[in-house]
Parts: C-alpha cells; sequence; structure tokens
C-alpha cells in the first residue's frame, strides 16, 4: 500500500488512540498517579487565554476534541512516514514514545509548561504508557 493510502486509515486509528488514552488517563488520574494530564496541562497553562474564549461548561470537551484532533494529526503523520519505518512490530509503540518525547522536549518549553519537570516517576510512567498505548493502536497492522 502507498504512504498516500495509508494516512486516512492511521488518522482514523489516531483518534481512536487517543480515545483509548482518555480512558486510560481516567484511570491514572483516578488512582492519583497522575494529577493534571498533559492535555488540561496545555488548555489551562500553555494557551489560557484560548482556553478561557471557551465557555466554561464546555471546556472539559474542547480540551477532549483537541486532544482527538492531535491524536488525528500524529496518526496521520504515522501513516505519512516510509512503510520500512512502519512495518515492524514495535514501530507504533516507538513512535508513541516519540510523541511524549516530542511534547517534553518541544511543547512544554514553547508554551512554557512547569508540570513535565516536576513529575514524579510513578506520573511519567503513566505518561509514557498512555503514549505507548497510543503508539501501539496507531501501528496496529489490519
Amino acid at each position: 500500500m502507498s504512504r498516500r493510502s495509508d494516512v486516512a486509515p492511521a488518522a482514523k486509528r489516531g483518534v481512536v488512540a487517543a480515545m483509548a488514552m482518555t480512558g486510560m488517563r481516567q484511570v491514572t488520574v483516578g488512582l492519583g498517579l497522575v494529577p493534571k494530564p498533559p492535555p488540561v496541562e496545555i488548555a489551562t497553562e500553555g494557551i489560557p487565554s484560548l482556553f478561557s474564549r471557551v465557555p466554561a461548561d464546555l471546556r472539559e470537551e474542547a480540551v477532549e476534541l483537541a486532544h482527538w484532533g492531535y491524536g488525528a494529526a500524529a496518526g496521520a503523520a504515522f501513516g505519512a512516514l516510509p512503510p520500512v519505518l512502519r512495518c515492524h512490530r514495535w514501530s507504533g509503540p516507538l513512535y508513541g514514545l516519540a510523541t511524549w518525547a516530542f511534547y517534553e522536549a518541544v511543547v512544554t518549553p514553547a508554551l512554557g509548561l512547569s508540570g513535565p519537570k516536576q513529575r514524579s516517576t510513578a506520573e511519567r510512567a503513566a505518561i509514557i504508557a498512555d503514549h505507548l498505548l497510543y503508539g501501539a493502536i496507531v501501528g496496529a497492522r489490519r
């Protein structure tokens, strides 16, 4: 299959994967492992002026929709990679780790977020597991 025909299915898997991350996040937050998930950090600390424009009763939904959109875009990017980079069993999970590393190395400093520097080992492990799940779903073969 060509890369072009792989982009849309990978974007769809990216949405599903972001939704699965939402479920996992419910568990990790509920267990007290993750006090403030990265999408909430971005909305409330990274782009508060934009986020404040969303009606208060729709903010949680806005955060989720933005996360799912980001998941779709990252999934599409995975689908656009050369097949040789996507064909291995661990390509998806490694890609998930790469999305986490991009968040930590690029997004957080660009938005001035302090949370990642203060994360405990358990919180980091929970967020890494979240992104491994994302990658496993995005990289799943038919």
